[in-house]
C-alpha cells in the first residue's frame, strides 16, 4: 500500500503532509471506500521488518489513522481486534510512543469498553516504562489517563494488581509534563480505588516528591511552573486521610527548614490536609500542629508572607475540627480542645499587650475565630472578659491602645464569621458572642474616642477604628448607637483643630456608614455640614467658615444614590441663596464642582436617574446663567470659571443620555443659541430669552459669548448619528470659523476651536467636505494671525483623527509654518493640539477617531521636520525642536525607534531649550530610548549625559523646573545597566560631582531622585557584592 510508505518517508520530514496522508487514510475508511483490516494488513511487511525504527513508523501510521477517525467510525467488532493487535505489540517496546497514541485513540471510540480497557491495562503494566524516553512515558500516561477518565470501574475491578503494576510502572518519573499527569491519576486512585493495604506504597510514591523544587527552562515550550506542580502534588498528598500518620511528623521536621519557599509549600500542605482529612483524623494531629506551627507566627518580624500562611493553617485546623458544630463546642469535643491550648498561651501573651509576642498572638486568636460560628464564640467567650479586665487595669494610653488594636481585630473576625449590614447571606445560629458585652464596649471605644486628650492621635484612631468595626457588624449596635457615632464623626471631621489625618478617617468611617445606614447620613451629618457652609463669601471671612473642605468632605460621603439625591437638593437650594446674596464666581463654582465631583466617581447611573439628573440639574443651571445676561441681575455664572464647571456637568449628563433623549437636548440648545426660538432648556422668561439672547452674534457680550461652552459640551457628549438641527452644516461651520477669529477670551476661543473640530469631525458628509476645504484654503491663503493659525490647526486635528485625507494636506502646510518669522512659535506649540488627548474631541465622546493616525501624522511630519532643521537658521530651529517634542510626547514610543538614529541630535538640542515643558517630553522620550534601545544612545552618551547633567543640576537656568530636575534625574538613573561599563566609566566621577548639587536641591522628591541616581551610578563597575 503506497500510502504507508509514503506517510513512513514523510513521517520525519515533513510532519505535515504525513499527518494529511493519515487524514486521507481515515477518510476514506469512513467512507467505505477502505477496510481497516485491510490497512492492518497491508502493513505487514513493515511490522515484521528486523528494523525497529520501520516497525515504529508503521505503528505510527496506523496510529495516525486511528486518530483521525470519528468515534462512530468502528464497530463493535472491530474495536476488540485493533485492542487486541495493537497490545500485543506492547511487547515490542521499540513502537510504544506510537501504539500508546493509537491506544488512546481506541479509547475514544463509541463501542470501545471495560474488556478493552482490562485487557491494554493487563498488557501496559508488563512494560518496564523508565528506561524509555520523556516522550514515550508522556503518550503511555496519557494512555492511563484516558482509561482512567472513561473506563475507572475497569481499572478498579482489577484490584490489588492495577494499583502495585502502576506503582512500578510510574514510579521515579522525573518530567514535569509528564508528573502533572501522574498526580492527577495518583489522586483519583487515594480517593476512589482501595488502598488500604498500599498506603505506604501510595505515600513513598506521592510524598517522594515533596517539596517541588522544579525550575522551568527559559526556553520551555509547555509552560509549566514550580506552583503548577505544587498544586497538583499538594492535591495528591491531602486526598486521603490515610497518610496522615505518614505526612504530618514528616511535614512538621520540614518547617525547620532554611528555605523561606519550603516552609511556605509545608504550610499551605498542612493547611489542605487539614481541610480536606476530616475531624476525626485531625483531632488526634491538632496538637503537635499547634506546637509546631506557633512559632512561625510568634517570632515572625511583623507582617510576613510566612506568618500569614501559618495563621491561615492555623484556622483550616479549626475549620475542620468545627464540621458538624452547630452550636459552642463543648469542653470535650475536639474543637474545644484544640482553641482550649491557644487561648491559654495567647492569652497569657495578651496580659502585656505592649510586648513583642502579644501582637502576633492576637491575630492568632482573631484569625482562627474566623473559622467558623462555634470557633468565635468560643473563642470572644474565653478571652473577652480576661482582655476588658486587662484594659480597665491598664494605667497607661500605650497599653490600652495595643488591647484595642486587639480587640478590634476580634471585631474583624466577628464580621467575618457574622457578616456586615451589606452581606445578603444567612447569619449563623449561633448568637454573637460580642452581643453580652455590647454596652460595656461601645462605653469604652466613645470614651477613648471623644474623651481623650486631641493630642493622642494613634490611640483616637484605634478607637475610631473599633467604633467604625462595631457599627459594620450585622444587627450588633443599634440605629441610636450608630447615630450617636456618626454624632462623634461628625464632630470631629468639622472641627479645624483636629490633625488631617483624623479627620480624613472620620470622613472615611462615615463614608462606610453612608453604605448601610444612608439615612443616618442624611439625618444626622448633612444637617450638621450643611449648617457649616455659609450662606455667602461675605459670611465665610467674617464667621470663619471655609466652605471648600465641608464641601469636599459633603462630596466624599454622597457617592450612595439616595445620599446624593438629597445632596443635590441641599446643594441647589444653597446655590439658590449664595446667588441671592450678590456672591462672587467662587463659592457658586465650588457647590456645582462639588455636584461634579461626585457624578464622576459615582458609577454608572442608569438612564431613568440620568433623565432626573437632566431635569433637576441642567433647565434651572442654564436658565440661572442665561436669564440674568438679558433680563439685569447677578450675571456670576456667566464668569468663565464658573461655566467650565457647567460646561463639565451638561457633558458628562447628556453623554449618559440615550439617542432619544439626546436629540432633544441638541434640539433644545439649539433653539437657544442658534435658531433663537424659546427652548423648553429655560424654564422662565423663555420669550425674552429667545429674543434677545444672542451668543453666536460677533458683537456678543464677553459672558453671553463664554456660554458657547455649553453648546459645545452638548455636542462633544451627543452621538454622531444624531443630526445636527441647521439648515447648512457648511454654513454654520463658517460662521462659527469667523468668530473663532476675534474670541473674547481664552475660554471662549477653546469653546469655539473645539466646536469647529466637533462639527467637522462627527457631522461632515462627503458633501461637505468639499466647503471645509475651501473654507481651510482661505486660512491658509490668508493667514496673518495667531487666532487663523489655530483654527488650521484645530481643523487638521479633527480630519486626521477621522482619517481625511486633506487632513495630511493642512497638517504640512503647518510644518512649513515653523519657519514663519511671527507665527512659527505658535505654531510649534499647536502640534500639541494634533496628537494630544482632548477630553472634548475623543472616541468616548463619539468622535471618529481611525487607528493608526499618530503614526500617520509621524511618518508625515517628522522627516520634513529633520529635513528643515538641516537649513534652518537660529532662529527657526527652537519653533522645529518644539514641534517634534510635541509630536514625540504623544506618539508610543515604538513608533520612535525606528527613526532614533536621526532624530537624537535634535533631541540633544531639545533639551537646551528654555521651555519646560519640551525639555521634560524631550528628557522622557530619552528616558524611553535608553529603556528600550539604548544602543541607539552610544554614540551620543557624552553629549546626552552632560546635557541631563546641567538640566537635573543648573537651578538657574531657564525652564530648569523641579518637574524638569527630576525627569532628568531620572532619565540619568537609566544608564547604568542599559548600556556596557567601559561606555560609562569614564563619565562617572563627574556624574557623582555634579549630583551633589542635586542633592542639595530644596524639593525633596528631587533630592529623592538624586540618592536614587546617585546610588546606580556608585554602583557602577563595582563587584558584585
Amino acid at each position: 500500500m503506497k500510502e504507508a510508505a509514503l506517510y513512513m518517508h514523510h513521517a520525519e520530514k515533513d510532519p505535515l503532509e504525513a499527518k494529511k496522508i493519515a487524514h486521507d487514510t481515515a477518510k476514506r475508511i469512513e467512507s467505505r471506500e477502505l477496510k481497516l483490516l485491510e490497512l492492518v494488513q497491508s502493513l505487514g511487511e513493515y511490522l515484521t521488518d528486523d528494523d525497529t525504527t520501520v516497525r515504529a513508523k508503521a505503528i505510527g501510521y496506523l496510529s495516525a489513522v486511528l486518530g483521525e477517525l470519528g468515534p462512530k467510525s468502528l464497530s463493535r467488532q472491530q474495536v476488540p481486534v485493533i485492542t487486541q493487535f495493537l497490545s500485543d505489540r506492547l511487547e515490542d517496546e521499540t513502537g510504544l510512543k506510537e501504539v500508546a497514541t493509537g491506544l488512546t485513540s481506541l479509547t475514544k471510540m463509541n463501542f470501545f469498553g471495560n474488556a478493552e480497557a482490562t485487557r491494554i491495562m493487563a498488557a501496559l503494566l508488563g512494560v518496564d516504562l523508565p528506561k524509555h524516553p520523556p516522550t514515550t512515558r508522556f503518550a503511555v500516561l496519557t494512555l492511563i489517563d484516558a482509561l482512567m477518565s472513561g473506563n475507572r470501574d475497569a481499572l478498579k475491578a482489577m484490584g490489588d494488581k492495577f494499583v502495585t503494576g502502576l506503582a512500578d510502572l510510574v514510579g521515579g518519573e522525573k518530567d514535569p509534563r509528564n508528573l502533572m499527569i501522574l498526580f492527577s491519576v495518583m489522586k483519583v486512585i487515594l480517593v476512589e480505588f482501595d488502598i488500604v493495604r498500599h498506603t505506604e506504597l501510595m505515600f513513598d510514591i506521592v510524598y517522594c516528591y515533596f517539596p517541588i523544587t522544579f525550575r522551568p527552562p527559559p526556553d520551555d515550550p509547555y509552560g509549566i511552573t514550580a506552583q503548577d506542580l505544587k498544586n497538583r502534588l499538594r492535591e495528591c498528598i491531602a486526598s486521603t486521610h490515610y497518610f496522615a500518620g505518614q505526612v504530618f511528623p514528616s511535614l512538621i521536621e520540614k518547617l525547620d527548614s532554611t528555605s523561606q519557599n519550603v516552609k511556605m509549600d509545608v504550610l499551605q500542605t498542612m493547611a489542605a490536609c487539614a481541610l480536606s482529612y476530616g475531624p476525626t483524623t485531625m483531632s488526634a494531629q491538632s496538637s503537635q500542629l499547634w506546637d509546631a506551627v506557633k512559632f512561625e507566627v510568634l517570632n515572625s518580624a511583623g507582617e510576613d508572607d510566612l506568618a500569614n500562611e501559618a495563621l491561615q493553617t492555623l484556622k483550616a485546623i479549626a475549620t475542620c475540627l468545627s464540621k458538624g458544630l452547630t452550636t459552642v463546642p463543648p469542653a470535650n469535643t475536639p474543637l474545644a480542645r484544640y482553641l482550649k491550648a491557644i487561648v491559654k498561651e495567647c492569652l497569657e501573651l495578651l496580659k502585656e499587650p505592649q510586648q513583642k509576642q502579644a501582637k502576633p498572638a492576637g491575630q492568632i486568636l482573631a484569625t482562627v475565630a474566623t473559622a467558623s460560628a462555634p470557633a468565635c464564640a468560643f473563642i470572644i467567650q474565653s478571652t473577652l472578659p480576661a482582655l476588658l479586665l486587662i484594659y480597665s487595669d491598664a494605667g497607661i494610653i500605650a497599653k490600652q491602645r495595643a488591647l484595642m488594636q486587639c480587640l478590634n481585630r476580634f471585631f474583624e473576625s466577628a464580621i467575618a464569621v457574622y457578616g456586615s449590614w451589606t452581606d445578603v447571606s444567612a447569619a449563623p445560629g449561633i448568637e454573637n458572642p460580642l452581643e453580652e458585652h455590647r454596652e460595656k464596649l461601645f462605653g469604652i471605644y466613645s470614651q477613648a474616642l471623644m474623651g481623650s486628650n486631641k493630642e493622642e492621635t494613634s490611640f483616637r484612631l484605634t478607637a475610631m477604628r473599633g467604633l467604625g468595626k462595631l457599627c459594620d457588624i450585622r444587627r450588633f449596635l443599634a440605629d441610636n448607637e450608630i447615630g450617636m457615632v456618626v454624632q462623634y464623626l461628625d464632630e470631629i471631621a468639622l472641627d479645624r483643630e483636629e490633625k488631617d489625618e483624623v479627620r480624613d478617617e472620620a470622613l472615611q468611617n462615615l463614608r462606610k456608614i453612608s453604605k448601610f445606614k444612608s439615612s443616618l447620613i442624611m439625618q444626622i451629618t448633612f444637617p450638621a455640614f450643611m449648617a457649616q457652609l455659609p450662606d455667602s463669601e461675605q459670611e465665610s471671612k467674617e464667621e470663619n467658615k471655609p466652605y471648600l473642605g465641608t464641601l469636599e468632605a459633603l462630596a466624599k460621603l454622597s457617592l450612595e444614590r439616595p445620599v446624593f439625591e438629597v445632596l443635590l437638593t441641599r446643594l441647589l437650594n444653597k446655590l439658590e441663596v449664595v446667588l441671592s446674596a450678590g456672591s462672587g464666581p467662587e463659592y457658586p463654582r465650588a457647590i456645582l464642582a462639588t455636584i461634579l465631583h461626585v457624578l464622576q466617581q459615582r458609577s454608572q447611573s442608569t438612564l431613568e436617574d440620568t433623565k432626573a439628573y437632566y431635569n433637576r440639574l441642567i433647565p434651572p443651571l442654564l436658565t440661572k446663567t442665561v436669564v440674568p445676561l438679558v433680563a439685569g441681575g447677578s450675571a456670576v455664572l456667566a464668569d468663565d470659571s464658573v461655566l467650565d464647571v457647567t460646561g463639565r456637568l451638561v457633558r458628562i449628563i447628556t453623554h449618559e443620555l440615550d439617542a432619544e433623549n439626546q436629540e432633544m437636548v441638541m434640539r433644545s440648545v439649539f433653539e437657544l443659541f442658534v435658531n433663537h426660538s424659546p427652548s423648553n432648556i429655560i424654564t422662565e422668561n423663555a420669550g425674552i430669552v429667545a429674543s434677545t439672547f444672542r451668543p453666536l452674534d460677533k458683537d456678543a457680550s464677553k459672558e453671553a459669548a463664554g456660554s458657547t461652552v455649553i453648546l459645545t459640551s452638548i455636542l462633544a457628549a451627543s452621538r454622531r448619528e444624531i443630526s445636527l438641527p441647521v439648515e447648512r452644516v457648511p454654513s454654520f461651520l463658517a460662521h462659527i470659523i469667523e468668530l473663532a477669529q476675534t474670541p473674547k477670551s481664552a475660554a471662549h476661543r477653546l469653546s469655539l476651536l473645539r466646536l469647529i473640530a466637533l462639527v467637522i469631525n462627527k457631522w461632515t458628509t462627503t458633501a461637505d467636505s468639499v466647503a471645509v476645504k475651501e473654507q481651510s484654503q482661505a486660512l491658509l491663503s490668508s493667514i496673518s494671525n495667531m487666532e487663523q493659525l489655530r483654527i488650521l490647526f484645530w481643523i487638521a486635528t479633527a480630519l486626521l483623527l477621522r482619517g481625511d485625507k486633506y487632513g495630511s494636506e493642512v497638517m504640512l502646510h503647518l510644518v512649513e509654518l515653523l519657519s514663519h518669522a511671527e507665527l512659527g512659535a505658535t505654531a510649534a506649540r499647536g502640534f500639541a493640539v494634533l496628537l494630544g488627548h482632548d477630553e472634548f474631541l475623543n472616541a468616548e465622546n463619539f468622535a471618529v477617531v481611525r487607528l493608526l493616525y499618530k503614526q500617520r501624522v509621524f511618518s508625515q511630519c517628522v522627516p520634513q521636520i529633520i529635513d528643515m532643521f538641516k537649513k534652518a537658521d537660529s532662529q527657526t530651529k527652537p519653533n522645529l525642536l518644539t514641534a517634534l517634542s510635541n509630536i514625540l510626547r504623544s506618539v508610543p514610543s515604538t513608533i520612535i525607534t525606528a527613526s532614533l538614529p536621526s532624530l537624537l541630535p535634535l533631541l540633544l538640542q531639545s533639551i537646551e531649550l528654555h521651555d519646560a515643558d519640551v525639555k521634560a517630553a524631550t528628557i522622557s522620550t530619552l528616558e524611553i530610548t535608553i529603556l528600550e534601545n539604548a544602543d541607539v544612545v552610544k554614540e551620543h552618551v557624552a553629549g546626552v549625559i552632560t546635557r541631563l547633567l546641567k538640566a537635573a543640576c543648573d537651578r538657574g537656568e531657564e525652564g530648569n523646573t523641579p518637574a524638569v530636575r527630576k525627569s532628568a534625574l531620572r532619565c540619568l538613573r537609566a544608564f547604568p545597566g542599559k548600556l556596557r561599563g567601559e561606555l560609562l566609566l569614564p563619565y562617572k566621577r563627574t556624574v557623582l560631582k555634579q549630583l551633589q548639587l542635586a542633592l542639595d536641591d530644596p524639593k525633596r522628591t528631587v533630592r529623592k531622585e538624586a540618592v536614587d541616581t546617585r546610588v546606580k551610578w556608585w554602583a557602577l563597575g563595582e563587584p558584585d557584592e
